[in-house]
């Protein structure tokens, strides 16, 4: 059973995070000839404040 876990910071709607499990699931019966119900996809979304990029957190830098 393949398990994904995808890291993003907050702010994408449902649609596009909808898209993205069934675009990640795609890829894994392609790749892997898994059964799709097997596919597992976890979507772990964190506040900008919490994610830093070059000694700033992605809020300050306006990402």
């Amino acid at each position: 059973m393949p398990i994904l876990q995808v890291n993003l910071l907050e702010g994408r709607s449902d649609e596009q995070k909808e898209a993205l499990i069934e675009e990640l699931t795609a890829a894994c019966v392609k790749a892997l000839n898994a059964p799709k119900e097997s596919v597992r996809v976890m979507l772990n979304e964190m506040p900008k404040q919490n994610f830093g990029i070059g000694g700033h957190s992605a809020k300050k830098l306006g990402k």
